[in-house]
């Protein structure tokens, strides 16, 4: 996977979608409302988003993604990769899936900072999440969610 910034611009979301690479990871997702200046916009996973934003079904589990995070930040967003495409859970169920206490408020409270500080939202699709901020703006987790329903 080549290295460096990527970006379009898409009517589906109103937004940009900007990915950035590095090793062959991506480490950065953003949504920016005009498209960056430096950024490329020939890319083989870019090609995937857009399919998927299309509504082609892609959970993204193959792509490998760096994170990081603090170590309790990486085990909720890990687990939040595996909620399945087209569904929804709780922020519960994710500190759950996560091992983490529920009943736990510094563990809920974890969980929530890590999703919305969650630097590679999509690939970790924390608009899954139903009551929780993800990292990326509530209009587009919105819109993700809308594809994935149909």
């Amino acid at each position: 996977m080549d290295d460096g910034v990527f970006a379009r611009e898409s009517d589906r979301l109103d937004r940009s979608v900007e990915i950035g690479i590095v090793g062959g990871r991506v480490i950065g997702v953003s949504f920016p409302t005009t498209l960056p200046d430096d950024a490329e916009t020939a890319h083989p996973l870019l090609d995937r988003v857009f399919a998927y934003l299309d509504g082609e079904s892609d959970h993204f589990d193959d792509v490998e993604i760096g994170l990081t995070v603090p170590r309790d930040h990486r085990r909720v967003l890990e687990a939040t990769r595996n909620v399945p495409y087209g569904e929804t859970v709780t922020v519960e169920r994710v500190v759950r899936m996560a091992g983490l206490d529920p009943d736990e408020a510094g563990d809920v409270e974890t969980a929530r900072e890590a999703l919305s500080e969650n630097p590679v939202p999509l690939f970790v699709p924390d608009h899954r999440v139903r009551d929780a901020p993800g990292g990326e703006p509530a209009a587009v987790a919105e819109r993700l969610r809308g594809i994935e329903s149909g």
